[in-house]
Order: C-alpha cells, then sequence, then structure tokens
C-alpha cells in the first residue's frame, strides 16, 4: 500500500511517502503560514499516483479514541472540540486533514492519535484525586502522549527478544526533548509519565515534569507570577533549560564533563527521575522483561542510560558498558540478565502509515508492525 504521512505542525509540515514499509520520499515545509499552499507543496514534490490513503498525525483524541479513525465530518467535528486539551497542536493538525481533504478528494484520510495507545490505562492509572464532577466537567484525565512511538517501540523489543508481544512486559522510556515513560503489559498501555497535559512526569528539555502543584500556588502567591508566566515557566524555563541553562542533553554532558556544577546537577536530576519512574512501574508490572530506551536522548546518550539504570542489579536491571557504547539498535545488558535493556530507535511516521494501512485494509497491526488481513 502507498500511504503519504502528514505531520502538520503550526510552522511545519513533515511529510514521509511509503510504499509498503519502505520510504520512497520524505522532506519538511517550513515556514508555514499557510497550509493550503504548503499542503500544495507538498503534492507537487510528490508522486501521488497509486495513492491508497494519507496519514495525519494528531495530537489529542480525548476520551472518544482508541485507535486510528477513518476521517469523517463527524471526526473532523471531534477534533475541532478537543483543541481545548490540546490548543498548541490540534488546530495545526486538523488543518492538514481539511486540506488535505480537499487536495486528495477520494483518498482515504486516517487520523492517529498519539493519545490513543493509552486508553487502555485503568481507571485507577488515569484517575486524578480531585473533585470528581469538576474533573468530569472539564475533562481532567490522564490521556498520555507519545504513543504511536510508545507502541511501535514496544513491539520491537518483542521482536528483539524474540517473543509474542502478549507475552512481554516492558517499560519504555521515549527521551527526546520531551520526554514520557511507559509500562507496557502485554502490549496494552497500563502506566504512563505524561497526563492531561505533555507536562508532567520525567524532565525534559525545557518542561519541568512532576512538581509539587503548591510550588505554583506559592509562586503565585510570593513571585506574583500570573497563569500565563507559569504556563512559560513550566513549558520554556524548566527542565534541564532551566536547571543547566541549556535544553540540548549534548550540550549538558559536554558541559559536566568540563565540571560544570550546574550540569552535572542537572543531569543527576533527570536520571533520578527516569530511576523512579522505571521502579515504581516494575512494581506496578510485578514481572518486567525489558527497558527499552528511544528517542534522541534515549538512543545517542550511552551515559543517560548508564546512569539512569545504575544500582539496579539486585533488580535484574544492568547495563553492560562495552555494549552500552556506539549501539545503534540490541540489546545492551549483559547476557542472561533477568531484565532485557534494549535501544530501539523509534519511528513514528512508519507507525502511523501501519495503523493508517490497518484503518483502510480493515486489518490490524502485528508484533513485528505488518498489517494482518
Amino acid at each position: 500500500m502507498k500511504i503519504l504521512v502528514l505531520n502538520s505542525g503550526s510552522s511545519s509540515v513533515k511529510y514521509r511517502l511509503y510504499d509498503g514499509d519502505t520510504v520512497v520520499d520524505k522532506g519538511i515545509v517550513e515556514r508555514v503560514t499557510d497550509h493550503d499552499a504548503a499542503l500544495a507543496e507538498v503534492t507537487r514534490r510528490l508522486d501521488l499516483s497509486g495513492l491508497d490513503g494519507v496519514g495525519h498525525r494528531v495530537v489529542h483524541g480525548g476520551l472518544r479514541f482508541s485507535e486510528p479513525a477513518l476521517v469523517t465530518d463527524e471526526v473532523v467535528d471531534a477534533v475541532r472540540e478537543l483543541i481545548p486539551l490540546a490548543p498548541l497542536h490540534n488546530p495545526a493538525n486538523l488543518a492538514g486533514i481539511e486540506v488535505a481533504r480537499k487536495l486528495l478528494p477520494g483518498v482515504p484520510q486516517v487520523a492517529v492519535f498519539d493519545t490513543a495507545f493509552h486508553r487502555t490505562l485503568p481507571p485507577e492509572a488515569a484517575t486524578y484525586a480531585i473533585d470528581a464532577e469538576l474533573a468530569r466537567q472539564h475533562g481532567v484525565h490522564r490521556y498520555g502522549f507519545h504513543g504511536t512511538s510508545h507502541a511501535y517501540v514496544s513491539r520491537r523489543t518483542a521482536a528483539l527478544l524474540g517473543r509474542p508481544l502478549e507475552t512481554v512486559n516492558t517499560i519504555t522510556l521515549h527521551l527526546g526533548n520531551g520526554a514520557s515513560a511507559c509500562a507496557v503489559e502485554g502490549g496494552r498501555s497500563v502506566a504512563t509519565s505524561m497526563g492531561l497535559t505533555p507536562l508532567e512526569g520525567l524532565v525534559m528539555g525545557t518542561r519541568s515534569g512532576d512538581i509539587d502543584p503548591g510550588a505554583l500556588i506559592y509562586l503565585a502567591r510570593t513571585a506574583g507570577l500570573r497563569v500565563d508566566d507559569l504556563d512559560d515557566l513550566l513549558n520554556h524555563r524548566s527542565g534541564l533549560k532551566g536547571l543547566a541553562g541549556a535544553g540540548d542533553m549534548r550540550e549538558v554532558l559536554s558541559r559536566r564533563a568540563a565540571g560544570d556544577p550546574a550540569a552535572t546537577l542537572a543531569l543527576a536530576v533527570y536520571c533520578q527521575r527516569i530511576k523512579e519512574y522505571v521502579g515504581a512501574y516494575y512494581a506496578l508490572l510485578g514481572r518486567l522483561d525489558a527497558i527499552t530506551f528511544t528517542a534522541g536522548v534515549g538512543e545517542r546518550a550511552a551515559a543517560v542510560r548508564a546512569e539512569s539504570l545504575a544500582g539496579m542489579a539486585r533488580l535484574g536491571i544492568e547495563v553492560d558498558a562495552k555494549r552500552n557504547e556506539g549501539v545503534r539498535e540490541g540489546i545492551i545488558s549483559p547476557d542472561g540478565a533477568p531484565v532485557t535493556v534494549c535501544v530501539v530507535p523509534t519511528d513514528e511516521e512508519l507507525e502511523i502509515a501501519v495503523q493508517a494501512r490497518g484503518v483502510i485494509s480493515g486489518g490490524g497491526a502485528s508484533a513485528d508492525g505488518q498489517v494482518s488481513h
């Protein structure tokens, strides 16, 4: 099947064209001010003859979408209604869908939601302990994000282990500028670190991750910070950037190697938070088969992988120093370790293509990422 994958952002449109699982063309249109012009440019660049469908990344599917959806007018309306939950992303995702429907009439369009993978969270994992009626009225719920990445990586991990997906319990660690952890039980998300928004959980490039909500009330009262100020603080002036002045892990590692105390502390905080989530999710799963690192930091920063799991040998978690260096994809734990530690490059675009194919063909994704019919 020939599938075009579109990731329509507010200022760019990324695209990949697949023939089966093979990328035949890819690129990005930047400085987007008009999605009509941007998508017209994409269609001009590509040979779309014989196109079977278009897969769209949509950040937020709320409680309605637990799987990818064939785009209809009703789906478009639902994505629009969810804009308050993802005001920075859903409008651009929606614009991409609407323009693609106009430019490619008759071609099936599929919305693939970042949140859908986490709709399997049990109520005790998805519910915040606040006034239940207020939460219901305003949709305050743990939705989770990076779902396409966690889905793809957990399948690839099972393949590395040579086991059926439904028999494998994995903790997946998506560590990029945004970062999240996910406990995956037999292919199903049962806990994840991001919540109502992508702010909760792990320390990130510029985002705080977990913080005492009382600290925000305190800052509002003592520092006079308003809602917009707090938003800016937590999203843009926190995380590695807030602690070390640099949101890029490569710079933090370089500065730590040079003896910078701020960078040293930033990395220690970053790795400790990962370790805390690994321990919590191990306890939650009860049996853990694998821990998998993915995304920019997870795939490339050997020091982060080693330090995040240091001191956990009694839990069966170890990183082999030699295997950990320079690995692209593979196992980095010692032979015979009770818990296999892996590095798997994520491929969210391929996951979107796989899910779109599944919807169009009426099949589903198998453990190796192929479509079953």
